[in-house]
C-alpha cells in the first residue's frame, strides 16, 4: 500500500469482559481495539485487531467504602464499561472489599519457588499468599516446567476453609491444563475429582443461600423495619458470596473442560453426573459461568448418552431462556448447543414447546446469528407436525428476503432446503406466494435453471385452493422447459409441477400441441429411455392430462396406452409405477373416446383384472374403481370381471374340491358323473384361466394379460364355502388423483 493512498483511519473499541485482579485491589477490563485504514473512497485497505486490558486500581477501597457510590464513579470515569454493567461492577467491588490479602503487591520470582511452596504448609493467610505468588509464575508458560517439580495441591479441608485459596490453586492448575502435556500432572494431583466435588458442593450452597434469602424477603413484606434491615444486610452478603462463588466455579469448569479433551476423562466426569451439574448451573445469572456451562454441554452433547441425559433434565427449557440475550458469546454458544440437540426428534419437539420457533425467527434479522438460527429452524421444519407454526412468525418474510438478496449468486444449500420444507405446508405456501413471491421465485428458477428452487416451486404447486390457481399463468413457461436439451433433474421438477396442476380450466390439449409434448412423453415411456424418476414423472403427468377429455383422447390416439402396458410389464415390481399407470387407465375410462380404445383395442382390462387382488391396498382400490366403470360400460367385460371376483372369493373352496378330485381318481364325480356339469355361475367362454390353482397358486409368476403384470402372487382374501355372491360388488365412480 502506498502512503499517499491512505486517507482515513477508522478505530473501533469494544469491551469484551470485566473481572477482578487476582492479587491487587483492582478491576481488569478486557477490550478489543480494531483499527482499519480506509482508502480515498472509504473502502478498507488494511485492518488489524488487538486484545487489550485496562487495570482500574481502587486505592480508596476499604471495609468502610460505600460500594454503590464507588461503582457509579468507576462506570462514569471509565468509558470502556457500559452503564448496564453497573450491577456487575458492584458485585465485583463487594468481592474485592471482602477478599483477604487482596493488596498483595509482592513480585514473584521463579528463583524463590521453594519458599512459596513452603508457605503452602502454613496457616490459611500464608497459604493464600504462597498460592498467589505461584499463580503469578504460572501465568508465564515458560515457568510451567519448573513449577511442575514443586507444585503441591491443597487438601479438601483447606478449600472448605477458604474459597480464595481454592480459587487461586485451581487457577494455577488451570494454567497447566491449558497444555495437554501437563494433563498427567493435573491428573496425578486428582484436580479433576476435586473440581467435581467443588462444583457439586457450591451448587448445594447456592440452593441454601437462595432459600435463606427468600425467607428473609418474605419477612420483609411484613413491613418490619428490623426485618427490612436484616434483608438488606443479607442481600449484600449474598452478592459478595455469589461473586466469590462465580470465580471459583468459573475456574473449576475451565479446568474440567480442558481435561475433557481426553474422552476417557470425559467418561469419568459423566459417571460423576457432570451433565446434571452443568444443567443446574444454567439457573444462574453470571454470564461467564453460563458461557462455560453451555460450552461444556455443547462438547458433551455429541455423545448419545450425554444427549439423552440432557433430554431427561429438560435442558431445552432452560436454554430457551437464554435466547435471545445481551451477550453475543453466550447466545452464539447456546445456539450451537441447540443445533447439536436439534438432531433428536424428541428434543426438537421440546424446542417447539419452549417457544423457540418465534425466538429463532426473530434472530434471522441478525446477520451474526442468522446461520445458526436457520440451521436449527431447518431441523425443526423436517417434522410435518411443526411446519404450520412457521406461518405465524416473521420466519417466512425473513427467509424470502434472504432468497431475493442472493440475486443470481449461488444460494446456500441450507437456505433453499429450508424453503423446500416450508413450501410443503399449505399455509406456508400461501404466505410465500403473497404479492410477487411466486413470480420472483419462478423468474429465478427459470433464468438460472435452478433445480432446488424448482423443487420448492413444485412443493408450492401441490396445495389445492388459491395457491394452485396462481400457477396457470406459468404453465407455458414450465412446458417450454420439457425437452431433451434441458438437464434431466430440472425437467423432473418441471414435470412434477405441471403434474400437480389438477385445475379444471386448464386446456391440456392446447398445451400438448403448442409445446409438442406428445412425442417427448411417448419416447420417455419406453423402459430404459431415461432414469426411473423421470419416467415416473412422465406417467404422473399423463395421469393429470388424462383428466381432460381432449387431452386424454390426444394421448390415446398417439398410442400411449400400449406404451403404458409395456412399461407396466417392465416395472411390475415397483408399486409406485404400477399404481400411477393404473391411475392413468382410471382417468381415461371416464371419457367415452378413450374408454372405447382401452376396452376394444388394448389389453389393459386384462391387466387390471389381474391386479385387482394385488398386495398393495392403493393399487387394489384404483383397479376396483376402474373395473367397475368398465363393467358398467361393457357387458362382456362385466361378466368376466364378475366371474373373476367370484373365482377369487371362492378360490379356497374350489382348490379343496379339485384336490379331492385328484385324490379320488376313478371315483364318481362330486357333482355327478358328467364332468361337463361345472359351476353354474361360470361360462366357459368367459374363463380367463381353466384352473384356479394356476391363477392363484402360491409363488405364481404372472407375466401377461390374464396372468398379471407383476411377478408375485397376491394374498388370498375372503373365501369360505359359500364364497362371494356375483352382482354384489359396489360401483365406485368418484374421481381421485394420486400424486
Amino acid at each position: 500500500m502506498q502512503a499517499e493512498d491512505a486517507r482515513y483511519l477508522k478505530r473501533r473499541v469494544r469491551s469484551s469482559g470485566l473481572d477482578v485482579h487476582p492479587t491487587e485491589r483492582a478491576l481488569v477490563v478486557q477490550y478489543e481495539v480494531e483499527a482499519t485504514i480506509l482508502g480515498e473512497l472509504g473502502d478498507p485497505m488494511v485492518g488489524d485487531r488487538k486484545e487489550c486490558q485496562k487495570i482500574i486500581r481502587l486505592k480508596s477501597l476499604n471495609s468502610h467504602t460505600d460500594i454503590a457510590s464507588l461503582a457509579r464513579k468507576v462506570v462514569e470515569e471509565c468509558r470502556l464499561i457500559h452503564p448496564s454493567k453497573l450491577l456487575e461492577v458492584e458485585q465485583l467491588l463487594y468481592y474485592l472489599q471482602n477478599r483477604k490479602n487482596g493488596n498483595l503487591d509482592e513480585e514473584a520470582s521463579i528463583s524463590s519457588i521453594e519458599e512459596y511452596v513452603e508457605l503452602l504448609y502454613e496457616d490459611i493467610p500464608e497459604k493464600v499468599r504462597g498460592a498467589t505468588l505461584i499463580l503469578h509464575l504460572a501465568r508465564n508458560p515458560d515457568n510451567l516446567e519448573e513449577l511442575m517439580q514443586n507444585t503441591v495441591c491443597s487438601s479438601e479441608e483447606d478449600w472448605k476453609q477458604s474459597v480464595d485459596l481454592a480459587t487461586t490453586i485451581i487457577y494455577v492448575f488451570f494454567h497447566f491444563s491449558s497444555f495437554s502435556q501437563f494433563h498427567g500432572l493435573v491428573t496425578h494431583y486428582k484436580m479433576g475429582a476435586l473440581c467435581m466435588n467443588i462444583v457439586e458442593h457450591e451448587l448445594k450452597r447456592y440452593d441454601l443461600w437462595q432459600e435463606e434469602l427468600q425467607k428473609k424477603q418474605k419477612a420483609n413484606i411484613l413491613q418490619n423495619q428490623t426485618a427490612k434491615k436484616e434483608c438488606e444486610k443479607s442481600l449484600k452478603k449474598y452478592q459478595s458470596l455469589l461473586v466469590k462463588q462465580e470465580q471459583l466455579l468459573k475456574v473449576a469448569l475451565f479446568l474440567l473442560l480442558n481435561l475433557a479433551e481426553d474422552t476417557r476423562t470425559e467418561l469419568k466426569m459423566r459417571n460423576k453426573n457432570i451433565v446434571s451439574m452443568l444443567v443446574k448451573i444454567l439457573e444462574r445469572h453470571g454470564e461467564e459461568v453460563l458461557v462455560l456451562a453451555v460450552a461444556f454441554l455443547k462438547k458433551l452433547s455429541i455423545f448419545l448418552e450425554n444427549k439423552n441425559d440432557m433430554a431427561e433434565m429438560q435442558v431445552v427449557q432452560r436454554l430457551a431462556l437464554l435466547v435471545p440475550c445481551d451477550s453475543l458469546e453466550l447466545q452464539n454458544t447456546t445456539l450451537r448447543l441447540l443445533l447439536n440437540l436439534s438432531f433428536d426428534t424428541g428434543l426438537r419437539s421440546q424446542m417447539v414447546q419452549a417457544g423457540l420457533i418465534p425466538k429463532l425467527s426473530s434472530l434471522l434479522a441478525d446477520e451474526g446469528q442468522r446461520q445458526l438460527s436457520m440451521f436449527i429452524l431447518y431441523h425443526i421444519s423436517v417434522d410435518d407436525r411443526f411446519k404450520s407454526m412457521f406461518a405465524y412468525t416473521d420466519c417466512i418474510p425473513q427467509i424470502m428476503k434472504m432468497v431475493f438478496e442472493c440475486g443470481e449468486d449461488r444460494m446456500d444449500t441450507e437456505l433453499i432446503s429450508f424453503c423446500i420444507n416450508l413450501a410443503a405446508n399449505k399455509r406456508n405456501a400461501q404466505v410465500i406466494c403473497e404479492g410477487n413471491g411466486l413470480k420472483m421465485l419462478m423468474k429465478r428458477a427459470l433464468k438460472l435453471k435452478d433445480t432446488l428452487m424448482m423443487k420448492m416451486i413444485r412443493n408450492l404447486s401441490q396445495h389445492d385452493g388459491p395457491t394452485k390457481s396462481l400457477f396457470i399463468d406459468y404453465v407455458g413457461d414450465l412446458a417450454a422447459q420439457i425437452s431433451e436439451e434441458e438437464a434431466e433433474e430440472f425437467v423432473i421438477e418441471c414435470l412434477g409441477t405441471l403434474a400437480n396442476l389438477t385445475v379444471a380450466d386448464l386446456d391440456w390439449e392446447l398445451v400438448l400441441k403448442e409445446y409438442h409434448l406428445v412425442p417427448y412423453l411417448k419416447d420417455r415411456l419406453k423402459p430404459g429411455s431415461a432414469e426411473d424418476d423421470l419416467i415416473l414423472e412422465v406417467v404422473i403427468m399423463i395421469g393429470t392430462i388424462a383428466m381432460d377429455d381432449a387431452g386424454a383422447a390426444m394421448l390415446a390416439e398417439a398410442g400411449v396406452i400400449p406404451d403404458l402396458i409395456q412399461l407396466l410389464n417392465a416395472q411390475q415390481e415397483d408399486d409406485e409405477f404400477v399404481c400411477q399407470i393404473v391411475f392413468v387407465f382410471y382417468q381415461m375410462v371416464f371419457h367415452q373416446v378413450t374408454r372405447d380404445i382401452i376396452i376394444r383395442d388394448t389389453q389393459a382390462p386384462a391387466y387390471l383384472v389381474d391386479l385387482m387382488h394385488d398386495k398393495n391396498a392403493e393399487i387394489r382400490k384404483v383397479c376396483d374403481n376402474t373395473l367397475d366403470i368398465v363393467a358398467e360400460c361393457d357387458e362382456a367385460w362385466g361378466r368376466r370381471i364378475q366371474s373373476e371376483k367370484f373365482r377369487w372369493h371362492n378360490s379356497q373352496w374350489l382348490e379343496m374340491v379339485e384336490s379331492q378330485q385328484l385324490d379320488s381318481a376313478g371315483e364318481p364325480y362330486v357333482f355327478g358323473d358328467d364332468p361337463g356339469n361345472g359351476d353354474p355361475f361360470l361360462d366357459s367362454e368367459d374363463m380367463i384361466l381353466e384352473r384356479p390353482d394356476l391363477f392363484y397358486g402360491a409363488g405364481t409368476h404372472r407375466t401377461g394379460p390374464g396372468g398379471g403384470a407383476r411377478g408375485r402372487g397376491p394374498r388370498r382374501i375372503g373365501g369360505g364355502a359359500l364364497g362371494f355372491i356375483p352382482g354384489s360388488i359396489p360401483h365406485h365412480t368418484e374421481h381421485s388423483h394420486l400424486s
